[in-house]
C-alpha cells in the first residue's frame, strides 16, 4: 500500500510550522513522517524548521534530482527531498509544508494527495507577520493581499481541506489529525 502526501498550504504566518511542532507525536503515531523542505534561505531565519542553503546549491541539487518537488515564490526556492517518494513507496505517510502556487504541480505528480489549506483571519496574519519582523510593511500588505485573493479562490474547492488556525493552535492540531485519520489512515474495524 502506498502511503498518503499530505499537502500543508497556508500563507506565511499562518502557523504552519507551529502546526507541524504541536502534530509531531500524534502524526508519528499515525504513520506520517514529516519532511523538512529546503530552502534558499539562511538557516539561522527565525521560524521554519527548514534546511538552509545557497541558490547555487539548490540549483546543483535540482539539477541532480534531489528534490521530488521544487518551485520559487517570494524570491526564494523550495525544495522538498526525494526521499519523500521512497517513504510513499514504502506505505508511510507524509505530510510537507508546501505552496499555494505550486499545488497544480504537486497534484498533477501526486494525483491522491490531500491538500489541507491553513489559514487564519488578516488581522492575525498581519500581526504575526510584523511581530516575525522578516518583512518590510510593503511586503506584508502584499502577502495580505494575496492572501485574500487565494482564500476567494479555493472557497468553492471542496478537495481542499480548510483549517483556520486563528485562534487556539490545539483546535488546528486536532482538525489537522481529523483530516489525516479521514484520508490517510485505513479504518480497522
Amino acid at each position: 500500500m502506498d502511503g498518503k502526501l499530505i499537502y500543508l498550504m497556508g500563507p506565511s504566518g499562518s502557523g504552519k510550522d507551529s502546526l507541524i511542532e504541536a502534530a509531531r507525536e500524534p502524526l508519528q503515531a499515525m504513520n506520517c513522517e514529516i519532511i523538512r523542505r529546503v530552502i534558499t534561505r539562511s538557516a539561522e531565519s527565525v521560524g521554519e524548521d527548514a534546511v538552509g542553503v545557497t541558490p547555487e546549491e539548490f540549483e546543483n541539487r535540482q539539477f541532480a534530482g534531489d528534490f521530488s518537488l521544487a518551485w520559487h515564490a517570494n524570491g526564494l526556492a523550495y525544495g522538498i527531498p526525494i526521499e519523500m517518494n521512497h517513504l510513499l513507496a514504502a506505505g508511510r505517510h507524509v505530510l510537507v509544508n508546501g505552496s499555494r502556487a505550486n499545488l497544480r504541480q504537486a497534484l498533477e505528480r501526486y494525483p491522491t494527495l490531500v491538500p489541507v489549506l491553513l489559514t487564519v483571519d488578516d488581522e492575525v496574519l498581519q500581526e504575526r507577520l510584523l511581530r516575525r519582523g522578516r518583512e518590510t510593511l510593503e511586503q506584508i500588505e502584499a502577502r495580505l493581499g494575496r492572501n485574500t485573493l487565494f482564500k476567494d479562490r479555493r472557497s468553492s474547492d471542496e478537495s481542499v481541506h480548510v483549517i483556520d488556525n486563528s485562534g487556539d493552535l490545539a483546535g488546528a492540531v486536532s482538525q489537522l489529525l481529523d483530516v489525516i485519520r479521514f484520508n490517510a489512515v485505513p479504518d480497522r474495524t
